[in-house]
């Protein structure tokens, strides 16, 4: 049985979290075209009749601006400790910049195992790719180069399959049928997180939290009161919107997408409260569960 720990890392909007939900071949991560929408290693565990890997897709590594980006930094770095494969993710459509140059010279050295992955290769004709590879190869000294499709699930199997040829024997350290090590509470957090997101586009930017509060669950219906947190009273407002249509339109989607994941009636309540500038607050951050560590 070969077994090992593999962290997915790059900068923000990479497509990490596509990339752990097309291993997975289901939704564990939330996924947005905005920047910075992971906020806790999220781990994806695929288990076969002769390996465990361990999936851990990390917050995008980036210059913080507040508190908040601190911790998810921090968060990012840590999981590169002790792992066996480190993912290096790249938007291959984006031109080397120095925020690309910033996450390069965070790695190196961190893995003797690191993979280069070239993601959306497949917006880029065959040549480009090829010039891609080539000018990355001078780059640093990646083991394995692999231009794929995250969201087109292209490539990702011969991934998965080379990546079993860098992990060692060793034990299973969850059972074959545990597929992420978070509980249903955060789930279901991020699901919500994910629908408020979308929903609002740009009027609300990534200053929202979501706790749950309450859940109660019945042989054919789930119960959940949630509570939002933003930071400013305009903030609520939008998010409430004009006769509360935008938290009606945000339930409704959360909602139908629980129905279908948790297989039962989903009813569910919406809160929303004001925490002034709590990016900036260590402990409000950890009040709600975001870039919880390890000790």
């Amino acid at each position: 049985m070969k077994s090992g720990f593999i962290a997915i890392v790059g900068r923000p909007n990479a497509g990490k979290s596509t990339l752990l939900n097309s291993i997975m071949n289901q939704k564990l991560a939330i996924i947005s075209s905005k920047p910075q929408t992971t906020r806790n290693n999220i781990q994806g565990i695929l288990s076969d009749h002769d390996s465990q890997m361990i999936f851990i897709d990390t917050p995008g590594i980036h210059k913080p601006h507040h508190e908040l980006g601190r911790t998810l930094n921090k968060s990012a770095y840590a999981s590169l400790q002790d792992v066996d494969v480190i993912y290096y993710m790249v938007d291959a459509s984006v031109p080397f910049g120095h925020g690309e140059e910033f996450v390069l010279n965070q790695i190196k050295g961190k893995s003797e195992n690191i993979f280069l992955i070239l993601n959306k290769a497949d917006l880029l004709s065959r040549d480009k790719v090829m010039q891609l590879i080539l000018q990355w190869q001078k780059r640093a000294d990646f083991k394995e180069i692999f231009p794929l499709s995250a969201l087109e699930r292209r490539n990702v199997d011969e991934l998965i399959t080379t990546t079993k040829k860098y992990l060692s024997e060793g034990p299973m350290y969850f059972d074959s049928e545990t597929v992420c090590d978070h509980d249903q509470n955060f789930l279901i957090s991020e699901l919500i997180r994910e629908k408020i997101i979308y929903r609002t586009q740009e009027e609300i930017p990534h200053s929202v939290a979501v706790v749950i509060e309450n859940k109660e669950e019945s042989e054919n219906k789930v119960y959940i009161q949630a509570l939002v947190i933003v930071e400013r009273a305009s903030q609520k407002g939008i998010l409430i919107g004009k006769q509360g249509k935008m938290i009606a339109s945000i339930r409704l989607d959360a909602q139908k997408e629980l129905r279908f994941i948790l297989g039962k009636r989903v009813e569910l309540e919406l809160y929303v409260r004001v925490e002034e500038n709590w990016r900036n607050k260590e402990s409000k951050i950890h009040q709600f569960g975001i870039g919880e560590l390890d000790e």
